[in-house]
């Protein structure tokens, strides 16, 4: 498996385009002004001196995964530090998200996967007037992360922990439409394809879903290539580690690998 990742990455790293290889303008403009948008912005320093808070964190949580589709709970104990450094999204990669969020400028966010807090920290941020649920199946993970909620000062932020399959779709059924959602959920072929469908009937011409790591197993792969393929996906932007879905009406459908 570990190999198989490896060698997808090289392949999108020679396959792949940066901005001067696309020939897309709402691409093009996307890449330049916010996929490749590495300066420093003053909302960062906060959140990643947060981050560094959890990397230091010698206490012991009980985590309960539900599982790459298993229907056990799966109960470990773990340091708070060893999730922060082994769990949580990059900095580059958490900024990415937030450059995202910034620049889409939605009214409502939905998070699936709140981990210890940091990416939902930078989607609050990105935009503080938005709704932003985000969705955490531990119940030790989730009071961590409401914690770091609390010290960041973060008041647009709703945690609900529970089953993904029970809170994501009465989330849905309770939005008027979905401007943004960030699946960082069960990384399996079945309950990402799952996420996908729940999500269409309050999709419009102007959200964004992004989904995570759809390297991660053939399955996920396989789920990629299926969102990727359905009538109402117009463009999706390939970035390796994330993989971004827009519904644009007008436009002609179209794939994109980019670097970063």
């Amino acid at each position: 498996m570990v190999l198989q990742f490896f060698a997808d990455y090289l392949k999108h790293q020679f396959t792949a385009k940066t901005r001067h290889g696309t020939h897309s303008p709402f691409v093009y403009k996307l890449a330049d002004e916010v996929i490749y948008d590495f300066s420093a912005k003053s909302v960062y320093k906060d959140i990643e001196a947060q981050r560094k808070k959890l990397l230091a964190d010698q206490r012991f949580i009980t985590v309960t995964d539900l599982g790459a589709g298993s229907h056990l709970n799966k109960n470990r104990t773990k340091k708070v530090a060893q999730i922060a450094k082994n769990a949580l999204k990059t900095p580059r990669l958490a900024q990415l998200i937030y450059r995202l969020a910034a620049n889409h400028q939605p009214t409502n966010m939905i998070e699936l996967g709140t981990c210890l807090g940091i990416t939902t920290a930078y989607l609050s941020k990105a935009q503080p007037k938005a709704n932003v649920l985000t969705i955490e199946g531990c119940p030790q993970t989730a009071e961590v992360a409401y914690q770091n909620f609390n010290e960041l000062g973060l008041n647009n932020v709703e945690l609900q922990v529970g089953n993904f399959n029970d809170l994501l779709p009465k989330a849905i059924e309770e939005s008027n439409q979905l401007d943004f959602v960030y699946i960082d959920g069960n990384h399996t072929k079945e309950a990402t394809l799952n996420y996908f469908e729940w999500c269409l009937p309050k999709l419009t011409e102007n959200s964004l879903l992004i989904f995570d790591d759809i390297y991660w197993s053939e399955g996920m792969k396989q789920a990629w290539e299926e969102i990727k393929a359905h009538p109402q996906v117009t463009i999706t932007v390939d970035l390796f580690w994330i993989g971004l879905v827009y519904f644009r009406k007008g436009q002609a459908k179209e794939h994109f690998k980019l670097k970063i």
